[in-house]
């Protein structure tokens, strides 16, 4: 899934997860307060059930509000690990770089000195490149995840 547009995130499950424990927790008092024939005992067991309910919400509110979305990670490192050499000769260029994906699903464009590359899983930059506004891409080959453009 490259799109995560919709989802819920932590903090709208648990507008919806902490009412459903509270209303629990007032049917175990209910049920408690019905059955119990020593005023002692059920006091008891509500204030053991109140301190459990206190707890797991701040432990629920804790857990959404430390967790990220991993895919959110991901992204980024991977856009700060992404390298690539470019390597300017006599009238020309060449660059090399890892894109993810099969041939079919790679793009490259070079318009006005910026280069564009697309791949799959979301994988898009844009690297640009001085000196190259007449140019053009003149070769293109792709092995085993790494891209090497000759530009003229």
């Amino acid at each position: 899934m490259s799109s995560h547009k919709g989802a819920y995130s932590n903090e709208q499950s648990l507008n919806f997860v902490i009412p459903i424990i509270v209303i629990l927790f007032l049917g175990i008092i209910y049920i408690m307060t019905q059955r119990a024939d020593s005023g002692f005992v059920s006091f008891i067991l509500i204030g053991a059930a109140a301190i459990t309910m206190f707890y797991w919400v701040k432990v629920l509110k804790k857990m959404a509000k430390d967790q990220k979305p991993t895919y959110t990670q991901a992204r980024e490192q991977e856009t700060k690990n992404w390298v690539y050499d470019l390597i300017k000769g006599e009238g020309e260029f060449v660059f090399v770089a890892e894109v993810p994906g099969p041939e079919d699903k790679i793009a490259v464009r070079l318009i006005d000195g910026m280069l564009y590359i697309r791949g799959t899983s979301g994988f898009s930059k844009e690297v640009p490149i001085e000196g190259v506004n007449e140019m053009q891409i003149f070769d293109f080959k792709y092995r085993n995840g790494v891209l090497t453009l000759r530009i003229k």
